[in-house]
């Protein structure tokens, strides 16, 4: 018998999966415990539905990621701090920093999580900072450190 799984079954297949079964485990188990229904015409049009509107979601969603990714690649960010002899910074400036800033300077919000940095900025200079805005989507942002 063909089944929809409703939920994730141990070594029987996830959610939303069309499995073969026997007509007895269906019965018998998966039906009462509500973890599948019977595959009709019905069910099987219903998923598809359901996947065509989560690969939708999904194109939306990698669009305006790319989009927010070709904002970023565009903006400069200025960062004026006091500093010491040698360009030395007073202080660092980490991802929450560069975030705070992108977000009141350019109106792009950015989560500090999503900004790829090794260690905290502390010299004067121009640095490439790469922000993750979807899973396969970097943008690289200029940051240029000045002092006071």
């Amino acid at each position: 018998m063909k089944v929809i799984l409703l939920q994730d079954v141990k070594e029987l297949g996830k959610k939303d999966t069309i499995v073969n079964v026997s007509d007895g485990y269906a019965r018998n188990f998966l039906f009462p415990k509500k973890l599948a229904v019977e595959a009709s015409e019905g069910a099987l049009k219903t998923i598809a539905d359901k996947k065509s509107s989560e690969a939708n979601k999904k194109n939306m969603e990698l669009q305006a990621a790319k989009e927010l990714a070709d904002k970023l690649n565009k903006i400069e960010v200025n960062i004026k701090t006091k500093s010491g002899e040698n360009g030395k910074l007073f202080g660092s400036i980490t991802s929450k920093d560069i975030a705070d800033i992108i977000k009141n300077q350019h109106k792009i919000p950015v989560d500090k999580k999503k900004i790829v940095m090794s260690d905290a900025i502390k010299a004067t200079g121009t640095y490439q900072i790469e922000i993750k805005v979807y899973p396969e989507i970097s943008a690289k942002v200029k940051v240029i450190v000045t002092a006071e």
